[in-house]
């Protein structure tokens, strides 16, 4: 009897470490995540210059949507869920790629603003549930940001190849209303931080329900952010004392 009672009570040790495990893989996926997302803004605009640039740029999408997978969280439902969501948008990239002629962007697009979207609502979760402010939680709301931009350039893009006068360019050729990857990018974070240069107008109906969408998602989520850290410092500051 006694040495049953010891090995019952040594068993709730072993999820204690897997937990521990799990809360590990997940810091560091919230990290490389980040990492990704800042690259990927970064280089943007010097990749659609080089030779191989369209190749270059499947690659880092790529890398950046699968780096999102595991910061979404540990549960096997999720998971399987983000898999089946990147599933079609990386395939549709690549497929894009290698034979346009017969895979429209029109797919890739579409899969990539729902696997964006749900990684934007579990991050969001994630962040209001936590009950503590951590480098973690930071990184979390830094990427998750950066995400909305990504999505938006995604909605961007696919309006202006279902409706090719969707924007307007008061700059360069004035031929050309259709943008491309980096100036739908560009378009989209200027939208969601409100900041509106003028070289690039949304002719459309479409297009301009999405500015106005994305210019409130940007406000209210930097709104609710603050209020939500201040909340959670707040409530540590009354506990401490």
């Amino acid at each position: 009897m006694p040495q049953r009672k010891q090995a019952q009570r040594n068993v709730p040790n072993r999820p204690a470490e897997n937990t521990s495990d799990e809360k590990e893989l997940v810091r560091f996926s919230l990290r490389y995540f980040l990492a990704m997302l800042v690259l990927l803004i970064v280089i943007f605009p010097f990749i659609e210059m080089m030779p191989h640039g369209i190749l270059i740029l499947s690659l880092l999408m790529t890398l950046v949507l699968l780096s999102a997978l595991p910061s979404i969280g540990g549960r096997r439902s999720t998971l399987v869920w983000g898999i089946a969501l990147a599933t079609p948008a990386v395939a549709g990239k690549w497929a894009n790629y290698f034979r346009p002629d017969l895979v429209p962007p029109e797919i890739f697009l579409v899969a990539a603003i729902l696997f964006c979207g749900f990684v934007v609502m579990h991050l969001l979760s994630f962040i209001l549930r936590t009950p503590r402010v951590s480098l973690d939680i930071l990184c979390a709301a830094i990427a998750n940001y950066l995400m909305l931009g990504l999505l938006w350039s995604f909605a961007y893009q696919l309006v202006a190849q279902i409706l090719p006068d969707s924007f307007f360019f008061n700059l360069g050729s004035a031929s050309r209303h259709v943008p491309t990857g980096f100036e739908a990018f560009y378009f989209s974070f200027a939208t969601l931080m409100t900041v509106g240069y003028g070289d690039i107008i949304p002719a459309s109906n479409f297009s301009r329900m999405l500015a106005i969408t994305e210019s409130i998602a940007g406000v209210f989520y930097v709104t609710i952010l603050v209020a939500r850290l201040v909340a959670i410092y707040s409530s540590e500051g009354v506990k401490s004392r």
